[in-house]
């Protein structure tokens, strides 16, 4: 990468290795007591000289075509506000999926190279793909925080391994050991906006306050941020501040505060087709994207808007809606941040980098949009008989909502497909704005050079004047494989080349290389909305774009030159060889299964855990679906009875809970999406006194997804029977598992109302012991069978 030197961006830290030395008092005297002596403190760690405040902003499933600023129609005046202070990037590009691209992002490398090909709840034991960021990457919070910088972070961190996500750690690749000195905000892929998984630094912490009372993610995430960024300054006015706010919105699900919705009714109607055509023209109109770029035709994979029935168009016209309410939100929230700084007198010398999405749009609601993103995730359809007479439901708290395919489409104007697909621009291509008032020129202007989300932190060392790093506390540093972009900050600097020539894109199988203005692209068979199954590699085929004539890769030049495209094939293996981008791996929910990784839990044939394990992740927890096993809870009931959770798995989108109802029964709960639940209910009370629960869980089936049946015990006697004719094939929830609670939200929406439900007996107790039901013998899958009948 190397750091320029020139006047603008003098190189004034000359440091490549961290920590630095350990101080030697060089100009103290030692005499035989302290009067005669010279003390020489050592001096504090600074930022180099007038190093500007950092803001980088990163939200989450925001396509090209959303944004006001780049031409769509969602409202986003703080993105408008910087753009004119700043400078609008039309061709900055991600890794079209989330963690790869935070994990790039965060350390200037590519995606694979970073162990992070993949989201880390399917990370595989490949190098490119173990989910681990390695130590000799360090992030750009670390070589700020060693020069002097505050350093925090907000909201997503999706780069936690999904089996290092519990208490227990181990924490290395949590934010607070990576550079961080603050971290506040949730692991993983998203949670509930109403009621999330919150973590402070490594501790989970409970929701701070009430729905009821107005509480969201975002406000909380922005009301925090500022908080802390007020703190620091009044502390230390002259340490520079790195904040990193990236919320999860607006990822599903889907759920704007309730005092801004409906703001957006009726702006949608027209259409996904309509919505593209008048997005692409006033795109051109903005100058956002160049004059001649075509508008890609809708695939035939995507249903016509046209093709749709009244009380449909009705529908998806809402989740349109709904998701507007909570992307204008989220933007408010940023201009808050802008507000605070500005307020403080820092915004003249803060570096914002707003980048609007870590990929696409997201094309994972399938074709008929969905009230549980988690039943489209474990590769389920819906129907959209269940959903109208829901129609007003959509985005409340108790609803996981995602829009339909699409919109996801439409969101990525003018560009093909949506995130997953690395291979097309819908996927990869995210409008991007860099404002720095004490430093920019030509504002409100756009730049159009060729980059990638690796070029950011050796954008930031370069402003900074940090070198590239060669030792981080005692790791070798593999060499950063970004470049800067900081050459386009000049005032001439509309028309400079690209100083990024190649660069490779990998996701699900689909590929593309870039390589000077031009890019070969192969979008592998499976569709992102279609989550199960793999597709044979063989039958893929490749097309050809010449990207500096054709903006929005409209016109496929493959048949025309075919040299060109062989040349840029091999040159992707070469990359992919180079990046640790092999083996291609297209399967989905096949890799969430957690026993694919090791963990605390892996090999363990029974686990006890004791009142207090609550907010255990379920990446990190024991298996219980498509596995047989029993629950063993050892319980005391007091006199006037008990009820409450005993131990609990999942929430509103699915799971399961054991728990003793209000009145005095014990209940097996099943959610499946909250499309269909199973319910077994003892014919008898728990009986006060010390107690022995006992859940038997048996799998039926080799095949995920499958039946399996619930008998229920109290003090050994068989007192419930049930069967559930499906499981959830893959992940539950991003929520937990709780003992003597059901944390977040509520698996059951009997007891919704009574959230948490403590369990107000006592548990000593609660035991996993676990088999394989599916080795069962025919014969006594039918006794089984019968005796559930």
């Amino acid at each position: 990468m190397g750091t320029k030197k020139d006047e603008e961006f003098p190189n004034r830290v000359d440091t490549n290795v961290y920590p630095r030395p350990e101080y030697r008092h060089p100009d103290a005297k030692i005499s035989t007591t302290y009067a005669d002596s010279i003390p020489d403190f050592p001096p504090p760690r600074t930022a180099p000289e007038d190093s500007p405040n950092i803001l980088l902003v990163l939200l989450d499933d925001v396509g090209f075509g959303w944004p006001s600023v780049f031409g769509g129609m969602v409202e986003m005046p703080a993105a408008e506000r910087l753009a004119a202070s700043g400078l609008l990037y039309n061709q900055l590009h991600t890794t079209a999926l989330c963690s790869p691209t935070r994990a790039a992002l965060l350390t200037g490398r590519n995606h694979h190279t970073v162990h992070t090909g993949i989201i880390g709840e399917m990370a595989t034991g490949f190098p490119g793909y173990d989910g681990i960021i390695p130590k000799s990457c360090a992030t750009i919070a670390e070589l700020l925080s060693q020069n002097g910088y505050a350093t925090g972070w907000w909201g997503k961190n999706h780069n936690v391994p999904d089996n290092q996500t519990s208490e227990a750690g181990p924490f290395d690749n949590w934010p607070t050991n990576q550079g961080f000195d603050y971290f506040y905000g949730f692991i993983g892929g998203d949670t509930d906006q109403f009621k999330p998984a919150l973590y402070r630094g490594t501790r989970a912490v409970p929701v701070p306050y009430s729905i009821e009372d107005g509480y969201h993610i975002d406000r909380d995430m922005a009301d925090d941020c500022i908080d802390w960024m007020r703190r620091q300054k009044a502390i230390a006015p002259d340490r520079p501040l790195f904040t990193y706010w990236s919320p999860g919105s607006v990822h599903a699900p889907h759920q704007p505060p309730l005092d801004w919705r409906g703001r957006n009714v009726g702006r949608f109607d027209m259409g996904w087709d309509e919505y593209r055509r008048q997005t692409w023209e006033r795109q051109l109109k903005m100058g956002v994207i160049p004059e001649g770029t075509g508008l890609t035709q809708r695939p035939d994979e995507i249903p016509a808007w046209d093709d749709a029935t009244d009380e449909e168009k009705r529908l998806y016209a809402r989740f349109a809606e709904n998701y507007a309410d909570f992307l204008s939100h989220t933007d408010y929230q940023v201009g808050r941040l802008v507000d605070a700084l500005e307020g403080m007198g820092e915004l003249e010398n803060t570096l914002v980098i707003y980048i609007i999405g870590d990929n696409g749009s997201s094309a994972e609601g399938t074709h008929t949009g969905t009230l549980n993103e988690f039943m489209g995730l474990n590769g389920y359809l819906g129907d959209v008989a269940d959903l109208l007479p829901r129609i007003d439901e959509i985005g409340l708290p108790g609803t996981t909502p995602h829009y339909p395919v699409g919109w996801a489409w439409a969101g990525d104007t003018p560009f093909q497909w949506t995130k997953q697909i690395a291979s097309h621009f819908g996927g990869t291509r995210n409008g991007t704005i860099f404002s720095w008032p004490k430093r920019i020129a030509d504002a409100g202007t756009v730049r159009p050079q060729f980059h990638h989300v690796i070029d950011i932190a050796p954008t930031i060392l370069e402003v900074v004047g940090i070198s590239e790093p060669a030792m981080v506390n005692g790791v070798p540093q593999k060499e950063i494989e970004g470049t800067s972009m900081a050459y386009t900050f000049g005032a001439d600097a509309a028309d400079a080349a690209s100083r990024r020539y190649t660069q490779y894109f990998e996701m699900f199988g689909n590929r593309a290389l870039y390589h000077d203005g031009w890019m070969a692209s192969c979008r592998h068979g499976k569709l992102p909305w279609i989550n199960v199954g793999s597709w044979d590699f063989a039958k893929d085929t490749w097309e050809l774009y010449h990207i500096a004539e054709d903006f929005s890769q409209a016109v496929d030049l493959a048949d025309e030159h075919p040299d060109k495209l062989r040349e840029l094939q091999d040159l992707f293996m070469a990359e992919a060889a180079k990046y640790n981008v092999l083996p291609l791996d297209d399967r989905f929910i096949e890799r969430t299964d957690v026993t694919l990784r090791p963990s605390y839990f892996y090999g363990r044939d029974s686990v006890t855990f004791y009142p207090g394990m609550i907010r255990l992740p379920e990446g990190s927890a024991p298996k219980t679906h498509n596995i047989t096993h029993t629950i063993t809870v050892d319980a005391e009931i007091p006199d006037g009875g008990a009820e409450g959770v005993l131990v609990a798995l999942g929430g509103d989108t699915a799971g399961w809970t054991l728990y003793v109802r209000d009145d005095g029964k014990l209940v097996y709960h099943y959610n499946w999406f909250d499309v269909e639940r199973y319910e077994v209910v003892s014919d008898r009370e728990v009986p006060v006194g010390p107690v022995e629960i006992r859940c038997e869980f048996v799998n039926e089936t080799n095949v995920p997804g499958g039946p399996a049946a619930v008998s229920l015990l109290i003090a050994g006697e068989p007192v419930g029977r049930g069967r559930i004719d499906k499981q959830v094939r893959g992940r539950f929830s991003v929520e937990t598992l709780d003992v003597g609670v059901d944390a977040l939200t509520a698996v059951d929406k009997s007891y919704a109302d009574k959230q948490p439900y403590w369990f107000t007996g006592t548990i000593h107790t609660v035991q996993f012991d676990f088999g394989d039901g599916a080795d069962l013998t025919p014969q006594e899958k039918l006794d089984l069978k019968l005796a559930m009948d």
